[in-house]
């Protein structure tokens, strides 16, 4: 079964709240669609800063939600000297904290620092059609000189979803994968990894 993959730079997800607090407004600007349905780039960006430490231009991403979340990769994780939990996304309770910057003000947030878990969007309806509970784990084999396989991917199950790899820049990077390349998904190395035919 072929999937596409979609790489996820760092970024934050917003309470309305709190995007008034760091840039004076109270409406997102949307710049471009993301792959998700509903989800956009927004041409909304912050600074995250833990001590001293400081990455710049880190984009919000629409639509503003109920929870404030900031998503970063490992090696971001070691720039800023934190360490994050692996969480699902709005899996935000005990995590790091981190604080915001924006043009308007700045804001100490006590959690919502994570490293996203890698899923796979996927809708209540496919999978059904493709035998899954939603609850198993899977693992998706890439071809090319960096190939390899991916293991321990969650499915994240929405009612509407483009069906689709989320990764995050290392786990890209590492094994040489842009967004919208393909991959095979397999079942979990724990079980058995034949291909999965759909």
């Amino acid at each position: 079964m072929i999937i596409k993959v979609g790489i996820s730079n760092r970024h934050v997800h917003l309470t309305k709240e709190i995007y008034f607090k760091l840039f004076g407004k109270e409406e997102l600007e949307k710049v471009r669609d993301l792959d998700q349905p509903g989800q956009y780039a927004s041409n909304s960006f912050v600074s995250i800063r833990s001590g001293s430490r400081i990455i710049d231009n880190v984009r919000v991403v629409g639509p503003l939600r109920n929870y404030n979340q900031v998503e970063i990769s490992r090696t971001d994780a070691i720039k800023l000297k934190v360490n994050p939990p692996v969480r699902d996304s709005g899996d935000i309770s005990h995590s790091a904290p981190i604080i915001l910057i924006g043009p308007k003000g700045s804001v100490a947030l006590p959690e919502g620092l994570i490293l996203a878990t890698r899923h796979i969007h996927i809708t209540k309806e496919e999978l059904k059609k493709y035998g899954f509970d939603g609850k198993q784990k899977v693992a998706v084999l890439v071809n090319g000189e960096k190939g390899g396989i991916i293991d321990n991917i969650k499915f994240k199950v929405l009612d509407t979803a483009f069906l689709t790899l989320h990764l995050d820049t290392d786990e890209g990077n590492a094994f040489d994968l842009q967004s919208g390349d393909e991959v095979t998904l397999i079942k979990s190395l724990g079980s058995d990894t034949n291909e999965i035919k759909k």
